[in-house]
């Protein structure tokens, strides 16, 4: 009895998690990369490692739990916080066989963690979401979190009022922690507080609440909805770390939030505000048709039917429906009025409910297929199963991270290149964070002053470069590189910038005789 337990409760996630990782870690980047559209690596890594306070919206979760994994002994800082970004997505890809096998029941759950390994190797090896769990960025977390929240609210019914008021509770931190890694959460948390507050007429009647129509009650159990509340704001309070950490004044320390105004500039993201400035009606329509074309890489033409009809097995007034729906159209609608070139990640969350689908679609074949030949159920399974790992494997060659060294070359490049007590003067996010990586958390040539010339003319930064360079010189109230070269003539100026190649110029900032 106990092997066959095992064997159907722990031995599939197992091999589903530990199958993953090993994927992951045989692709994933050795030290700072910008693979995979990652450059925003070396600034995460040197926020984490020094305390400091990273772009916005300050991404405080992800602090905190990145540098923990940056304290395990083993290889170089930046492959910790990599394994980091693995070790999460795997995890989200583990919640999404339990959620698909959480919505079975009695002896069809018997055969249904099949179909949940089938969902839960969908999401793992999505090339997008493949991409982001080799490299540094806040995305494996960002699907963990999903992931966390979707089975919460959608996952094995609790009958209980002590179990229930606790489930309000945990719902609440896990929505309030998901937004301290990436804001876009709030876009779950409408939904999220209404499905979670719904008084059912009864409890107990062996229907599970994934299948429970949400309709057949609109009385709100307010209780349940302050409860949610409160744990949501609890999990908000992890915010505070960042104008605690701004007081003592961190190299990198993005806003230098001292003030309400300014904390509001970096949780709000205002920095990125133009993004949506950018949107074109005219484009719309080309941004939705990418978008498809992005699905249908994820999945596959046999992937993305299935998933189509996948919301309908516990049909339109289910949970699982509603809440699955809802994050695919809300965090779609993001991504194309989000006018940024790598706005395509904030569709993590809809390729997550998409695998999900996939499973619930499974999950009804299997029920059907079972009847006729269990046997056959497991090899239909396994045909779709290598279906999309084939697809997967097909693009090894973009997603790989392993062999890529160009953001390692040009920080060595640059630093090695660099006089003595040289003002470094970088442009792009590559050049900057590459140079506060090696610069800051690695604490590489200390005598030189790395400045980022697209933040020279915020006030915060010109007192960020005060406090961490007392000797250097930055004059107000406009701060360019030729006016900072001219009022530090005793350092030598440099330009830095990488354009497919390092571009490193010590002649191009004249100082004066």
């Amino acid at each position: 009895m106990f092997h066959r337990r095992f064997l159907q409760n722990s031995l599939p996630p197992l091999i589903l998690v530990c199958s993953l990782l090993f994927i992951y870690v045989q692709t994933l980047a050795p030290g700072l990369t910008w693979a995979n559209a990652g450059s925003d690596g070396g600034d995460l890594i040197a926020a984490a490692a020094i305390a400091g306070v990273p772009h916005p919206t300050g991404y405080p979760l992800y602090l905190v739990l990145a540098r923990a994994f940056q304290l395990l002994p083993v290889r170089s800082l930046a492959f910790r916080t990599n394994l980091f970004s693995a070790i999460t997505t795997a995890l989200a890809a583990w919640l999404v066989y339990e959620l698909v096998r959480s919505l079975s029941s009695g002896s069809q759950k018997k055969q249904n963690w099949i179909a949940a390994l089938t969902a839960g190797y969908a999401f793992g090896l999505a090339p997008l979401i493949w991409s982001q769990a080799v490299i540094t960025e806040v995305y494996g977390l960002h699907a963990l979190l999903v992931a966390l929240i979707l089975y919460l609210y959608v996952g094995p019914s609790q009958t209980a009022p002590s179990n229930r008021k606790r489930l309000d509770c945990w719902r609440g931190l896990a929505l309030g922690l998901a937004a301290c890694n990436h804001i876009t959460i709030v876009l779950l948390v409408p939904i999220a507080f209404v499905l979670g507050s719904i008084q059912y007429k009864a409890d107990g009647d062996g229907i599970t609440n994934s299948q429970r129509s949400w309709f057949s009650s609109l009385k709100m159990d307010s209780g349940a909805l302050l409860r949610q509340l409160g744990m949501f704001a609890a999990g908000l309070s992890l915010y505070l770390i960042i104008p605690l950490r701004a007081q003592a004044n961190p190299p990198v320390n993005w806003g230098n939030v001292v003030t309400l105004g300014r904390f509001w500039w970096l949780v709000s993201g205002q920095l990125y505000q133009s993004y949506y400035l950018r949107f074109d009606w005219a484009e719309s329509w080309i941004r939705i048709q990418a978008l498809a074309a992005l699905l249908l890489e994820q999945f596959g033409l046999p992937g993305v039917t299935l998933g189509l009809i996948g919301p309908f097995v516990f049909g339109t007034r289910s949970r699982i429906f509603i809440l699955t729906i809802w994050t695919a159209v809300v965090f779609t609608a993001f991504a194309i009025v989000y006018g940024s070139v790598d706005s395509y990640v904030y569709l993590i969350p809809v390729f997550l409910s998409f695998a999900v689908w996939i499973g619930l679609s499974m999950v009804e074949l299997n029920n059907q297929i079972v009847r006729w030949s269990p046997l056959l159920n497991i090899i239909f399974a396994l045909l779709i199963t290598g279906y999309l790992a084939g697809r997967s494997m097909a693009h090894v060659g973009q997603l790989d991270a392993s062999t890529d060294v160009r953001a390692e070359t040009f920080g060595r490049e640059v630093l090695s290149a660099a006089p003595e007590n040289a003002l470094i003067l970088a442009k792009g996010d590559r050049a900057v964070f590459t140079l506060w990586y090696y610069h800051f958390a690695l604490g590489e040539r200390p005598d030189l002053a790395v400045l980022a010339v697209d933040l020279l003319h915020f006030d915060w930064y010109q007192e960020n470069l005060r406090s961490t360079y007392p000797s250097l010189i930055v004059p107000a109230p406009f701060p360019w590189p030729e006016t900072v070269t001219r009022a530090n003539p005793s350092r030598p100026a440099c330009y830095a910038q990488y354009s497919d190649s390092t571009i490193f110029d010590c002649s191009t900032y004249t100082t004066p005789p």
